[in-house]
């Protein structure tokens, strides 16, 4: 069993959206993606999707994008993104799909992938000189605390080996201390997965490699020229 990762899909099947107003490298991205996401993985293998899945607003409309994902090989594991306003519920949305479809969504809840216990949610901005409101900051405590709700409950089941998949950086462009640091720090996954930046201008402002024994991935997926990452 391998494990894949990916983020920020921006699928648009039912609406038009194309994503190649943000540069031309966005071509046909769609076509790159699952290409490859055929190519490399096979249906015992895992594929994380780390949010901004659809830019559909409704179910309905993100059905077409999420039926795509569901013909894939893989098991597939979703959290939700800030651009996924079509995300109703985790429970609600894991309802719509068959068992043989293997599509998983997660919120503050764990999943166990073979010896893991996969930890998720949104996360949200970190606190930082640029912009961050009074809302940013009931969100972004309420976002650390789901993590942190995540992780205690696998750990309480005995799960040692653990991954915490986030839509967002767990920190801001200065690498400072936050909370999703902290909760990170005190429960030690070994994987740590984000997406959300984009652009060459915002790669560098995630937190990557190894650090403390923890490793951390970007995968936007045009940070990643649209190839899915092996993990593991």
């Amino acid at each position: 069993m391998k494990i894949f990762a990916i983020g920020d899909l921006h699928l648009s099947t039912a609406v038009n959206k194309p994503m190649n107003v943000f540069g031309m490298n966005w071509d046909d991205h769609e076509e790159k993606i699952f290409a490859d996401w055929k190519k490399r993985v096979s249906e015992d293998d895992i594929v994380f999707i780390v949010g901004d899945i659809s830019w559909a607003s409704k179910v309905k409309e993100a059905k077409a994008d999420l039926d795509i994902i569901a013909s894939m090989p893989g098991n597939k594991y979703m959290i939700r993104g800030n651009h996924d306003y079509w995300w109703s519920t985790a429970s609600a949305l894991n309802k719509i799909f068959k068992e043989e479809d293997k599509m998983n969504f997660m919120n503050v809840n764990y999943q166990v992938v073979g010896d893991y216990a996969v930890c998720g949610t949104r996360g949200w901005i970190c606190p930082n000189d640029m912009r961050f409101e009074e809302k940013d900051e009931v969100i972004y405590k309420r976002e650390a605390n789901r993590l942190k709700i995540s992780l205690e409950e696998a750990d309480k089941a005995g799960y040692e080996k653990k991954i915490v998949l986030l839509h967002y950086p767990p920190s801001n462009e200065s690498m400072e201390k936050t909370l999703f640091l902290d909760v990170i720090n005190e429960y030690r996954p070994e994987h740590v997965i984000y997406g959300h930046l984009h652009g060459e201008e915002s790669f560098g402002l995630g937190i990557k490699g190894e650090i403390d024994g923890i490793n951390y991935h970007l995968v936007s997926c045009d940070y990643l020229d649209f190839k899915l990452k092996e993990i593991k």
